[in-house]
Formats: C-alpha cells, structure tokens, sequence
C-alpha cells in the first residue's frame, strides 16, 4: 500500500485578515505542517490542491490576489504536486485521480479546509472511488454556518462533519496518530 499526503486549500484567504477567515486556521496549518515534515521525512508524497474561483462574483480565492495564494507555512517545496481545483471535490475536472493511479497510491491521509465543504467533498469522493482514507482532524478548520435562524458555531460544525465521515469514508485521528502509524 502506497501512502501520500493531501493538503487542502491551505490559502491565505482562510486566515486572519483573509476574505474568509476560518476559525482555527493558524492552528491548523501548524498541526499540517508536522504531517508535512513527517512525510518529506519518509519520504512519502505529499500533494498540495490549490482551489481557484472561476465562479462570477466570488469572494475569495480570487485569481490574482494574494488570497489565492497557498499560506507560507504549508508551502510547496519543488517536485511537490500541486493539483489546481476550481470546485469543492479536489477530483471533479482534476488530474487528480490519474496522478494518484499513476503512482500506485491507494491510501490518503487528509489535511486541510474547510472541513465542512472541501475536506468532506473530497474524502467522499476518495471513499467512493477507493482510496483508503486518513482524516487528520487537527489539522482541519473550518467555520460557523447559519441555517433556518440558527447559527451553528464552528466547533459544532467541525466535530458534526468529522463525525459523519468516520468509519465509513475515513479513519479520524489526530496529527501525532497519523505520525505514529506512518
């Protein structure tokens, strides 16, 4: 079995000062860096996706700003994958699934944002297309929805999310687990 790391949309828009600040977002880069350093220092691929607005009148990830940008703290050393999206599920209208074929990876620990869109679109889509998945929910983040009156505050909605996607679609742990069983 063939392990490789995917971090997703780690970018400068998710944190402080950003077009679409998330709760826990500094936090979350740093616990996906240790992933990162623990699989360059396998070593074990580690794939960054990028996620770029084409919709008309998006808000952030806009082409051209610096919000777009993947944050400096998970950045990309060269000969690292960076697969570019410009939808939810890292998969859809991707060289995604091929890069992984190609290169015989049949398992994926995951890290990234938002664990409510992005993080649960994609491991959905690995689940369902086969891969074995690892979640690394300290190293997610995401933040509060409203719906119906209701505000739901951002841990809610993370633990909710983490929650329905453990057991069938991914294995859930935390950064210093997955590290330990790489």
């Amino acid at each position: 079995m063939s392990t490789a790391l995917l971090v997703i949309d780690i970018q400068n828009d998710y944190f402080p000062g950003g077009a679409m600040e998330l709760a826990g977002s500094v936090e979350a880069a740093a616990r996906a860096g240790k992933l990162i350093e623990a699989f360059r220092g396998k070593p074990l691929p580690v794939i960054h996706v990028q996620h770029i607005a084409t919709r008309p009148g998006a808000g952030f990830f806009v082409p051209g700003t610096t919000g777009v940008e993947i944050h400096p703290s998970v950045a990309p050393r060269e000969g690292e994958t960076i697969i570019r999206k410009n939808f939810p599920n890292s998969f859809r209208d991707t060289p995604l699934l091929q890069h992984l074929r190609d290169n015989q990876i049949t398992r994926l620990v995951v890290a990234g944002m938002m664990t409510h869109m992005c993080i649960d679109s994609t491991v959905r889509a690995a689940g369902d297309l086969g891969f074995e998945c690892v979640l690394a929910h300290d190293a997610c983040a995401t933040r509060a929805l409203s719906f119906g009156g209701t505000t739901v505050p951002a841990a809610t909605v993370h633990a909710a999310f983490l929650a329905a996607l453990n057991g069938l679609f991914a294995r859930v742990q935390a950064v210093d687990e997955v590290c330990t069983g790489l």
